[in-house]
């Protein structure tokens, strides 16, 4: 059998070549070792390798110097870090911003009804604490008829860091009120100490600051208990209504024995004049509080000139420990004044309140006819206050917590 037509063999010509071919490279030395030329494509290729490690590396170098540069201020923000956010995770994250307190006009128009009328009390470190007056005060609201509402216009005026601290914990509506020079910091002022005199007229300048915004207001002590809405009961012609220690029966007699902590005052020119009337007086009434004071004033003639109208409101809606509201089918506010020293102060205040729940849980046809009573002042009474207006007045005053 012929194995070449099974399997297939060169053709003559083809093993010609290859024995030629064989021939010239034995006999050819120098054409063996002549190099292969590489096609044009594979040039262009290598040029372009070269040219994008070139940008890769020149990249790298800009980056690990980029820190060094302090662009902008020692801003961690650059080309490179926008584009490839992981770079930054070395970079010192930017320092917090302060945050600004809130101007008094912003915290005024944030609480104001439509009227401009705010809600006004002042708080120091003592009365700020857990479980001290400024909580008794919120849960008045609380519990009372028609008050929680009343909260929403309420701003609390701090008078040192930790009170301004505690109102931001527990209430929306926080000025800060700094006085150069003077820190009220530091738990409760002694009654008639310069501090709490300081205080005292601190006060009174900062009221009528807020007449001057033109924001009607109602100022209250914290230690002043809101059982039922007081706007109802407030004298429709009167500029600056307050409280009394004692009420003798009239609104407009002067003979009333006014109480500060609590008061109505509507803005216009005639309460702006009287308030620095009021404030103007200390110096000529030194070593006596804004209360004493008015009570100095109510009567003279510069009053009558600038035409402010008075209300005295009646303790029969607006009482205290020094006269207490004897109907709780009628009380708006109770205040715990003629009272001295905090924790006589709370223990009555918390009696109170007690007081106030135990009259509302009763049914509706009982309560108006019950002959209910407080069971208040106990340790707040009118003989603690007696003894300290005693005459030999050398003993030290007690601490007082009133603001």
């Amino acid at each position: 059998m012929n194995l070449s037509n099974r399997f297939g063999s060169k053709s003559k010509s083809e093993r010609t070549n290859d024995s030629s071919s064989s021939d010239e490279n034995r006999s050819s030395p120098v054409a063996a070792a002549t190099p292969v030329a590489m096609p044009p494509c594979s040039v262009a290729n290598s040029t372009r390798t070269i040219l994008l490690l070139l940008v890769v590396f020149s990249g790298l170098v800009v980056y690990r110097n980029s820190g060094s540069l302090n662009i902008v201020h020692g801003s961690s923000s650059s080309a490179i870090s926008r584009t490839f956010p992981s770079f930054n995770d070395s970079s010192p994250a930017p320092a917090p911003e302060e945050v600004e307190e809130p101007k008094l006009q912003d915290v005024l128009r944030r609480a104001a009804t439509k009227d401009g009328t705010v809600i006004l009390t002042t708080l120091n470190e003592a009365w700020a604490a857990p479980g001290s007056v400024i909580d008794l005060f919120f849960e008045s609201f609380r519990i009372g008829q028609g008050t929680r509402k009343l909260l929403k216009h309420l701003v609390i005026i701090a008078l040192d860091a930790k009170a301004y601290s505690r109102c931001k914990e527990m209430h929306k509506h926080c000025f800060r009120l700094e006085t150069e020079g003077i820190d009220f910091s530091g738990g409760e002022a002694y009654f008639m100490t310069p501090s709490y005199l300081k205080m005292m007229w601190r006060r009174i300048e900062f009221l009528r600051t807020v007449l001057e915004m033109g924001y009607n207001f109602v100022f209250t002590d914290a230690d002043v208990m809101w059982f039922r809405n007081p706007f109802p009961r407030f004298y429709k012609d009167g500029d600056f209504q307050i409280a009394c220690d004692h009420y003798i029966g009239r609104p407009d007699d002067l003979r009333n024995r006014p109480n500060g902590g609590f008061n109505f005052v509507r803005s216009n020119n005639r309460t702006i004049r009287f308030y620095k009337f009021w404030y103007d007086s200390r110096i000529k009434y030194p070593k006596n509080h804004d209360q004493d004071v008015l009570n100095f004033i109510k009567a003279d003639p510069f009053m009558w000139r600038i035409g402010v109208r008075i209300k005295f409101l009646n303790t029969a809606y607006f009482g205290g420990f020094c006269e207490p509201s004897k109907d709780l089918n009628l009380v708006c506010t109770m205040h715990a004044n003629c009272c001295f020293g905090l924790e006589s102060k709370l223990h009555d205040l918390r009696i109170m309140l007690q007081d106030w729940r135990d009259f509302v849980s009763l049914p509706v046809h009982r309560n108006h006819f019950s002959g209910f009573t407080w069971n208040v002042p106990q340790n707040c009474s009118l003989d603690s206050l007696r003894q300290f207006d005693s005459k030999d007045g050398k003993s030290k005053p007690p601490k007082e917590s009133h603001l």
